[in-house]
C-alpha cells in the first residue's frame, strides 16, 4: 500500500466528517513519505515513546488518534525529528474518528458486548453527543465495571449513583468529562455513562443526576477505534501487517491489587 493510496482511501472511510473538520487541525500527516507501506503500526497517542516502539516494530506507517498537540511544548518537534530520521510516515485522525460510525465510541460499545446501538456518537451544532446502546440482559454495577477492566486491561474508576440494573449506556470516549454529556445521558434514560476522563464537576453532577459513572483512561477507551480504523485499511489492502503499539497505562489509578483476567 503506497502512502498516496492510503490517503486516497480516507474519504471513503470517513465521508462527511473529513469535510466537517477540514482545516481545523483534526486530522492529517505529521510526516508523509511516498513509499510502499507493508507494516502499519497504530496507537492512541503520538509520543517519542510510541514512535520508538514503531521503530522497533519496523513500521513504515504509524496511525494514531492524537497528534502531538501544540500545548505539549516541544514534543511535536521531537516526534517529527524521529519520524523523519527513521523514514516513518505518520497520520492522525481525531474528531472524525470519534464520530464516524465505526469509530472510538462504537468500538468500545463492541468491546463491552452491547446488544443494540440506539444512537451513534455525533457532532451537531458545534456540540459533541455520546453514543447510546442497550443491553438486552441488564448488568449489575460491578459486572459492567469488571467487563470494562477486562477489556481496557487497567483499573476503572466507578461511582454507583443508583441501585437500578444497567441496561442503557452512554459512551463518549476520551475527554468526555463535560457535565452536559451526563445531562444528555440522563435525559435519554441512560443508567450509566462511560468515558476516559473526569473532573470534580462531572463526578458531582453524575451523583446529582443519578447516573452511574465509569472512567477508564483516555488512551485505552480510544484504542479500539484506532484498531477499527486499521482493520478498515487492512480490509482494502490485505497484504499489510497491522501492529498495535502497546502504550503504558500512565493515567490509571495506582492499584497494586488489580489484575486483568
Amino acid at each position: 500500500m503506497k502512502t498516496s493510496e492510503f490517503e486516497q482511501l480516507l474519504p471513503s472511510l470517513f465521508g462527511r466528517w473529513l469535510t466537517t473538520f477540514e482545516d481545523e487541525g483534526e486530522y492529517g500527516f505529521t510526516n508523509q513519505i511516498e513509499k510502499d507501506n507493508k507494516r502499519v503500526a497504530y496507537a492512541t497517542n503520538l509520543t517519542p515513546e510510541t514512535i520508538e516502539k514503531a521503530i522497533q516494530a519496523n513500521a513504515d506507517l504509524l496511525l494514531t488518534h492524537h497528534d502531538a498537540w501544540d500545548f505539549l511544548y516541544g514534543m511535536r518537534e521531537e516526534c517529527v525529528k524521529k519520524l523523519k530520521k527513521n523514514e516513518i510516515s505518520h497520520f492522525f485522525i481525531h474528531l472524525p474518528l470519534d464520530f464516524v460510525e465505526f469509530g472510538t465510541c462504537t468500538s468500545l460499545f463492541e468491546q463491552i458486548k452491547i446488544d443494540e446501538m440506539t444512537r451513534y456518537s455525533s457532532f451537531e451544532n458545534d456540540k459533541e453527543y455520546p453514543g447510546i446502546g442497550t443491553f438486552h440482559k441488564a448488568l449489575s454495577f460491578s459486572e459492567l465495571k469488571s467487563r470494562l477492566e477486562s477489556k481496557l486491561a487497567e483499573p476503572v474508576r466507578a461511582w454507583q449513583n443508583h441501585d437500578r440494573p444497567i441496561k442503557k449506556v452512554a459512551i463518549l470516549t476520551g475527554a468526555g468529562n463535560n457535565s452536559a454529556l451526563i445531562k444528555f445521558a440522563k435525559e435519554n434514560d441512560c443508567d450509566a455513562f462511560i468515558t476516559g476522563e473526569r473532573t470534580l464537576y462531572s463526578v458531582q453532577y453524575a451523583k446529582f443526576a443519578g447516573v452511574n459513572l465509569y472512567v477508564g483512561s483516555h488512551t485505552y477507551t480510544e484504542i479500539f477505534g484506532v484498531e477499527s480504523f486499521g482493520r478498515k485499511v487492512k480490509k482494502t489492502y490485505p497484504v499489510i501487517e497491522l501492529i498495535q503499539i502497546k502504550e503504558d497505562h500512565i493515567e490509571s489509578v495506582e492499584d497494586h491489587s488489580f489484575s486483568c483476567t
